[in-house]
């Protein structure tokens, strides 16, 4: 287990590089395409895309890498068990969003140039959710490189869509590149779960027992899901609001419109994608982590558990340490070298020390999982977001601009991560 942990975690590395380094060719060819007004669009229906994503996948993929990791399962019927809730799900979301589109774009964002956008995010979430599907699959497995090549392929097909696309659609206007890019997912998502496909069995043999879903099944699926769903969509709801919270104060206390559409854009679009940049390193560790705490959580292995969380929060805090001392020291310079711009200095400079925590944080997330503690992650992650929203209503009125936002990150990631350590220690 302990070799098979090792090889899972050096591919999601070596994948997660490659892909982070097409995402940010993606990111400068998008940032640099659609400029700074269609950032700060796309930044507003972020939230929203992030919510419906977190509503229609019901964190079904955790569920499915865990029973899958067990060994005690029949594994095709677990599949075929989980899409009828997916397909159900995404059946009400899209309903949702399409008939919601224009009340959130005007009433609630207060930008009518949403409302396109927010309807083509309904159109992509099946196929996010059925390759998300397939690829907890092959994580449960911890057969990495399945999920590494779709991945890879995704992003290729994604950046080659965005760069003969994307530029034309500008040339009618932002509204519609906004939608191009959201929509590039639809086939990007395909080509992604038609690689996974490939990757599966020659001899898989289905039977008609295999495909019937079974209610034990789901009822196992759902007890894991629905814990870590809540309080995805907890944060995700938060997330949602959030500009929302921060147009209504600070256009009531004497900011435009204008002025906090492009600095949450900035921080949205700019700052916080580039401190997360490296951080497909913890990510790696995490997913290679989920299947082999859940081994060893069934076996009743503490020790071994223990010694795989030392393990990761050394590894990943080490590397988070390296990255935050280099982005400290040349602030400037990456921000240039990737959005072509200086702005957000002031705002990296503030939130880099605190994401120190940032980094161990999908670690010790996975370990939480892995050992069933999913109700007490979803009130650690509640007790963060809730007390992120209280900072930024709060220090929104002493005229700061956004950076009521920036000290609720740095309040949330603290507390988070501090009650997330402290649960697994008391717990093994």
């Amino acid at each position: 287990m302990k070799e098979k942990f090792i090889i899972s975690t050096i591919i999601l590395i070596i994948g997660g590089f490659i892909t982070k380094i097409l995402g940010l060719f993606i990111k400068i060819v998008m940032t640099r395409t659609i400029g700074i007004e269609g950032v700060s669009l796309y930044m507003l229906i972020l939230p929203t895309f992030s919510l419906a994503m977190t509503i229609t996948q019901l964190s079904l993929p955790i569920s499915i890498s865990k029973l899958v990791s067990e060994d005690k399962y029949n594994n095709k019927n677990i599949l075929f068990s989980t899409i009828p809730i997916a397909i159900v799900i995404n059946i009400i979301t899209i309903l949702v969003l399409m008939f919601s589109a224009k009340y959130l774009a005007i009433n609630l964002l207060n930008e009518e140039r949403c409302i396109l956008p927010i309807m083509a995010i309904s159109l992509t979430l099946p196929f996010i959710s059925l390759s998300s599907i397939i690829r907890s699959y092959f994580f449960g497995k911890q057969r990495m490189l399945p999920h590494v090549i779709s991945n890879i392929v995704e992003q290729i097909v994604r950046m080659s869509l965005i760069i003969l696309l994307i530029p034309k659609l500008v040339k009618i206007n932002i509204v519609k590149a906004v939608c191009g890019i959201v929509l590039v997912n639809i086939i990007s998502e395909t080509v992604s779960f038609l690689v996974l496909f490939l990757f599966l069995p020659n001899k898989l043999h289905l039977t008609k027992k295999d495909m019937i879903p079974n209610k034990t099944y789901i009822k196992d699926i759902l007890d894991i899901s629905i814990p870590n769903t809540s309080g995805r969509i907890i944060s995700s709801i938060f997330y949602f609001f959030e500009p929302i919270i921060l147009m209504f104060i600070l256009q009531k206390v004497g900011y435009s419109k204008e002025f906090i559409s492009i600095e949450y854009g900035i921080i949205e679009g700019y700052v916080l994608p580039l401190i997360m940049l490296p951080n497909f390193f913890s990510l790696a560790i995490s997913n290679s982590l989920l299947p082999t705490i859940s081994k060893y959580n069934a076996r009743g292995d503490k020790k071994d558990i223990k010694r795989k969380m030392k393990q990761a929060i050394i590894i990943s805090g080490l590397i988070g340490l390296v990255v935050i001392i280099t982005l400290f020291l040349f602030p400037n310079f990456f921000l240039k070298l990737i959005y072509n711009t200086d702005l957000g200095k002031n705002y990296l400079l503030v939130l880099l020390p605190v994401f120190i925590l940032y980094y161990i944080q999908p670690p010790l997330v996975a370990i939480l999982q892995g050992i069933d503690k999913s109700k007490e992650l979803m009130i650690n992650e509640l007790t963060g977001i809730t007390l992120k929203t209280l900072t930024i209503l709060f220090l929104s009125y002493f005229h700061i601009g956004l950076y009521g936002l920036i000290f609720g990150i740095i309040v949330n990631i603290s507390i988070t991560t501090i009650l997330d350590y402290l649960t697994i220690k008391k717990s093994i």
